[in-house]
This record gives C-alpha cells, sequence and structure tokens, in this order.
C-alpha cells in the first residue's frame, strides 16, 4: 500500500509540472562516460527508474575550460556551424548532485547535461518520495518499473524479407545519389553515430568487411547496460548499418561507404518504457562529445508498456518530448539529426514518431521502388502544423545484409533513415564549407514536392544532385588558378573563367571512359567563356580538356539531367 501512494504522488507531481585521430576519439568518449559514473546494469528487470530534474548545475561553471569540455573535433564542427562554446548545456550535471543521492541508495545509469538530469534506480518504490524534497531536485518522474514481459507493440515492426533484391543500388539512384558517389563523394572523413537497438553480426558480416579492415567502426558503446558489448540483443542496428556502409559489388550499396561509424546501443529491446529517451540522451551527447557530424536513428516513442506514460498526439509539436528537446539540442550544435518517421501508418498511432516531430530533426517516410508512398510510412503534419515527414527514400525492398552469407531486403522508414543520412554525409564530403543547416535545407529544396509538400511524403523525394548544386553555388570560389568551371555541377551551359585571358584555345570533351565527344576550338575575349555542348548530353561525368599556348589543362565536369 505504501508503493501505491508514493508512485501515485510521483505521478500526480508530474501532471502538475507538465579531423581528430580515432584515439583521441576514444579518449574523449572514457572521460565523458566517466562523468556519468555508470553502474553494471545486466538485470534490470526489478527495478524502478526515476529521471531527476536538476534546479542549477551549481557554482565554479567558470572554472571550466572549453578544451575540459568538448574535444578539438567537437569544437571544430561548432565552429564551422557558427555555434557558441561552450554554453551552459554543455557543462556536466553536478556531480554533488549526483552524489548525493547515491548516498540514498540510488543506481546512477546516465546523466543529460543537456537537459541537466539524472537517470537513477532502485528496488524499492518508497525511497523516491526522499527525492523529493532534495533543495537541488526540481522534480522527480518515474519512466520505468517492474513489468513481465513487453506490452507495448514491438518498434521494430519493419520487415525482413529472405529473398534476393533487385536493383541493389536503387535508392542511392533514386535520390540522385549516383551523381556524388560517382564523383568519389563517399562520405570520407564524416563521423555519423547510429543510435538502435543493437548490431548482432555487425562484427563480422561480409558487407562491413572494407568497413572493418579500415577501422571505420570507431567505437561501440551500449548505454543501456554501460559496456562497449553492442553485438548482442538486435540486429535493427545492423540493417541500418548496412545500408550506410555496406559494401558488396553487385549486392549492396552503402549511401556513405567511406564514412566513420559510432555504434551505440540506446534501446532496450526487452521493454518498452520513457527511460529508452534518457538513453538516446545519454548517446546524442556521447555522440556530440566524439565530434560526430551526423545522428542517424532509426527509433522513435510514442506509446509504452504503461499507457498512463503514452505520449497523445498534440504533444507532436516539436517541444514537448523529452527526446525530441534533446534532438533539437543536438541539432543546435551542428549536428545534422536524421530519424525514421515511424511505421504507425496502419496502426491505431498513425502518426510520426517523437522525435521526427522535431524542428530541427530530418524525419524520413519510406516510399517503394516506384516512388510511392509505402501502406506503413507515418502520416503527418507535426501538432502545430508544420511539413512532417521532411523528405522521403526507398524504404520498400532495401537491400540489407543482417546475417552472414545472405543478402535479404527489408521494408521500413528504419531503412529509408540511413539511405539519406549516408547521402548527407556525401555532401558533407563534397561541400565541407556548408554548414549542417545549410546541406539539410539543400536536401529539402531539392525534393520533389518542395513546393507542394502534403502530409505522407513530406517535401517528397530528394535530388542529390541538384543539392549538391546549389551548395556548390552557394559556396563556389573562384581558385587561384588558371582556370575554373562554373558552375559544376552543371545543369547544361557554364562557364570556364580564366585567370587571363587566352585569346584562341581548343575545347575537348571526354567521356568518363575516355571517348572523344568534342573538339572545337573558341576565342576568348575576355576572362570568361560560355560553354553549352552539354546541355543536350547525358547525365554523368565528363572530363574538360583545354589547350591553349600555355599548354593543356584538365577538368573534371559533372552534368546533372539532359
Amino acid at each position: 500500500m505504501k508503493r501505491t501512494k508514493v508512485l501515485f504522488r510521483i505521478l500526480k507531481k508530474q501532471e502538475r509540472c507538465g579531423d581528430v585521430k580515432p584515439y583521441r576519439i576514444i579518449i574523449w568518449i572514457t572521460a565523458i562516460l566517466l562523468l556519468l559514473h555508470p553502474v553494471d546494469s545486466a538485470s534490470q528487470s526489478g527495478l524502478f527508474f526515476y529521471r531527476i530534474y536538476f534546479k542549477d548545475k551549481g557554482r565554479n561553471l567558470n572554472a571550466y575550460q572549453p578544451a575540459q569540455l568538448l574535444s578539438e573535433r567537437a569544437i571544430a564542427r561548432r565552429i564551422k556551424n557558427g555555434v557558441s562554446y561552450p554554453d551552459y548545456r554543455d557543462f556536466p550535471v553536478n556531480n554533488e548532485y549526483i552524489s548525493a543521492i547515491k548516498s540514498r541508495g540510488f543506481m546512477l545509469h546516465v546523466t543529460s547535461k543537456w537537459m541537466n538530469t539524472a537517470l537513477f534506480s532502485s528496488n524499492d518504490i518508497s525511497t523516491a518520495s526522499s527525492l523529493e524534497d532534495l533543495p537541488f531536485v526540481s522534480r522527480v518522474e518515474i519512466v520505468k518499473y517492474p513489468v513481465s514481459g513487453k506490452k507495448s507493440a514491438d518498434k521494430f515492426q519493419d520487415e525482413f524479407i529472405n529473398k534476393a533484391p533487385g536493383g541493389f543500388d536503387l535508392p542511392i539512384r533514386m535520390v540522385n545519389g549516383n551523381v556524388l558517389h560517382e564523383a568519389g563523394y563517399k562520405g570520407k572523413n564524416i563521423l555519423i553515430a547510429i543510435l538502435d537497438g543493437g548490431f548482432v553480426y555487425a562484427d563480422i558480416i561480409e558487407s562491413l568487411d572494407p568497413l572493418r579492415k579500415r577501422n571505420g567502426i570507431k567505437y561501440t558503446y551500449d548505454l543501456v547496460k554501460n559496456d562497449k558489448s553492442v553485438f548482442e540483443s538486435s540486429d535493427h542496428g545492423t540493417a541500418a548499418l548496412s545500408i550506410l556502409a555496406g559494401s558488396m559489388p553487385g549486392k549492396i550499396e552503402g549511401s556513405a561507404p567511406d564514412a566513420e561509424f559510432l555504434l551505440l546501443k540506446t534501446e532496450d529491446v526487452l521493454s518498452e518504457f520513457p527511460c529508452e529517451e534518457d538513453f538516446w540522451a545519454a548517446g546524442a551527447e556521447l555522440a556530440d562529445s566524439a565530434g560526430a557530424d551526423i545522428i542517424s536513428s532509426s527509433l522513435g516513442y510514442s506509446t509504452f508498456d504503461d499507457p498512463s506514460m503514452n505520449y497523445s498526439q498534440a504533444d507532436l509539436d516539436g517541444n514537448t518530448a523529452f527526446v525530441t528537446q534533446v534532438a533539437d539540442v543536438a541539432a543546435s550544435k551542428g549536428i545534422a539529426v536524421f530519424n525514421s518517421a515511424g511505421n504507425e501508418r496502419n496502426n491505431n498511432w498513425y502518426k510520426i514518431v517523437f522525435p521526427s516531430d522535431g524542428d530541427s530533426v530530418i524525419s524520413v517516410g519510406a516510399v517503394d521502388g516506384n516512388r510511392l508512398i509505402s501502406n506503413f510510412s507515418s502520416a503527418g503534419f507535426s501538432a502545430d502544423g508544420r511539413v512532417k515527414p521532411d523528405i522521403t527514400a526507398m524504404g520498400v525492398a532495401v537491400p540489407i545484409q543482417t546475417y552472414p552469407s545472405a543478402i535479404i531486403t527489408g521494408n521500413g522508414t528504419s531503412f529509408a533513415c540511413p539511405v539519406m543520412s549516408g547521402m548527407a554525409a556525401c555532401l558533407m564530403q563534397a561541400v565541407p564549407e556548408a554548414s549542417s543547416m545549410e546541406v539539410l535545407n539543400a536536401i529539402k529544396e531539392s525534393s520533389s514536392m518542395f513546393n507542394r509538400p502534403d502530409y505522407l511524403y513530406g517535401y517528397g523525394i530528394p535530388d542529390m544532385g541538384a543539392a549538391f548544386k546549389s551548395l556548390l553555388e552557394i559556396h563556389f570560389r573562384n581558385p587561384d588558378d588558371e582556370v575554373s568551371v562554373a558552375p559544376n555541377p552543371t545543369s547544361g551551359s557554364l562557364h570556364l573563367v580564366f585567370s587571363n585571358s587566352p585569346g584562341s584555345f581548343r575545347l575537348e570533351i571526354y567521356s568518363l571512359n575516355g571517348k572523344q565527344i568534342l573538339s572545337k576550338e573558341y576565342y576568348a575575349n575576355g576572362k570568361s567563356v560560355l560553354i553549352d555542348d552539354l546541355a543536350n548530353r547525358e547525365q554523368g561525368f565528363y572530363i574538360f580538356k583545354i589547350i591553349t599556348n600555355e599548354g593543356t589543362l584538365v577538368r573534371r565536369v559533372i552534368k546533372l539531367g539532359k
């Protein structure tokens, strides 16, 4: 009876309150995890979990130097994106507050410096009442209690189909991502954090051999159990990683096969409670501390094992859900955040899931190979009328590998999300001067329905070639060179811009396989010459050989469309 009364008190209170070296990345992640004071939580079935909100972060915040709070790579990302640092959210949760709560018998699991919270557990609910009167505690929320078995619907409702896929590179070609890949932009030096439920077999499957051989997996961590083992629990994250980094000619082509990855397990696959939002937050902050450029999350939250903890569709306003607030903070730090829209349109929930409602989060819906919206892809709009999902990509019959010696296909917005987060990595490599928001805006503005978005497709299916072109137009700079090509990529016409007027010159154009398709004489009255010889040519790559009295110059040109 005492436990019931305490639980009721807590619930009523809730209702009232409404380019860094690999070893440097590892050092920084380890330092952050030490701040969390992790516990061995291998068995959590009999525990009550509490999210503790603190009133402040204590005194002496000015004693911290930026280098004590942020890695070099995290600082570099902030500078690139015009983000001031450090700010209040960069300071850790006060350790004296943590110690005071631990001294009362509570076990710490994770903290969130961004939200100024900590997730604690206890095997006795009656002890929680003692926390409410602590002078530094703002409020206490119960976010999990012991249950026997998972009661809510499985969020991993994606379908895995055991048959050989056709059109192995169709997810890339559908968004015109082959333009970036053929140009050599495959996400090199871009760090992607995958937040998921586990990565079973990701350490042995063949499609990830190239990734492992180049040590592209920079760090792994399980935020739920507080250890480094993530190759367990679920193969859902394995599927996402294979879509991002898989490489098997003729069978699977990753959207960013040259990128680097953090594999972070933030999902407790044995139950569904709001405490998983705290694990997601800890994963996002770990990714930030490591200097990640992108978060790719094929997770989402809406309903829980205890229906009284469920969100409502009115909460899809971009400001209410704990995990949505965290995702938007991550975006404010210069991280490009991608999240699957959810597979809810055939279920009672119907709508997108959290944190896809975040105004700075790219919510990705799923279409089939014919560019038609899938019957499961969650619907928008947000509760406050914003366009959601933001974009759509192929999420039906997507080639994946989750088991050795077998390439299969999968259906789900979980698989559309890594297609687009990987494409964003390629854009970041291609136009390194662009901020994360410029990259995300270019992707949305390139989409097929940008001028007429709806609640199923959002802004539609992106065109990565067009996004690339728009970013180049923003950041194009004439190099201190004898000749430059602009715009490049081009949809037809372009200019050769010379540092000095060459007078007469000959232009030879070759296809990528070496076949000459043009040889033509030009005369330059000034420093710029209009070239429209590609206007009726097929999309692809062309070699320009520019022959002047001073010598021969070679430039590679990307042609978009026909």
